[in-house]
């Protein structure tokens, strides 16, 4: 067989190039593995003000000292210090009001979870106090399955039960095993679903 010199420097370049296209290939393991995760992603703010509003009006006004926003699969924002919102009405007053010691927004989902010392309030005078509140976005729903306390004005009353749901605003409130709080002690009587 003959080789021309041409096809020898052709032969050794490819070769080369080969072994470059090999090399080239071989990855460090550590930063393949690196490239499979996910890395997360964590937005800071100090002395929150987000308005809320719907179809050009404002719904309410959320206020907090920090706040940590995660960016995942699910986009999740937290406040781990506090959170109180102001709700308004059509005319823009105040209709109710929300705090709790911590808060949880999914974003997808447009629920609140708030836990620790909840307390709700409105114009009326009624209030809710409880450990864990839903606060369903969309639909202006507040709902727990947890123990809650109401306190209402008009009839006087003092309320607590099991299993919660109301309007932001603490109408149209259904309590699900009703008890009667008596002088701070809270005696619970099962009732079937009870509207009040």
């Amino acid at each position: 067989m003959f080789y021309s010199s041409s096809n020898i420097k052709k032969n050794i370049l490819i070769l080369f190039a080969g072994s470059l296209l090999v090399t080239a290939c071989e990855n460090d393991i550590k930063a393949v593995q690196a490239l499979g995760q996910k890395k997360l992603g964590v937005e800071e703010g100090k002395n929150i003000v987000s308005i809320l509003s719907s179809a050009g009006k404002q719904k309410a006004k959320l206020t907090a000292p920090y706040m940590l926003r995660y960016q995942m699969d699910t986009i999740k924002t937290e406040f781990p210090k506090s959170l109180h919102v102001d709700f308004y009405d059509s005319a823009r007053n105040v209709e109710s009001q929300l705090f709790a010691k911590y808060g949880e927004y999914k974003e997808t989902q447009q629920v609140v979870f708030l836990k620790d010392s909840v307390i709700a309030f409105n114009i009326r005078k009624d209030t809710l106090w409880c450990d864990e509140l839903y606060w369903n976005q969309s639909t202006g729903r507040y709902y727990t399955d947890k123990r809650v306390v109401i306190s209402q004005h008009d009839p006087r009353q003092k309320l607590a039960g099991i299993g919660f749901e109301s309007d932001q605003d603490l109408k149209n409130i259904t309590i699900k095993k009703v008890g009667r709080v008596f002088t701070g002690q809270q005696s619970f009587f099962i009732a079937p679903d009870s509207t009040y």
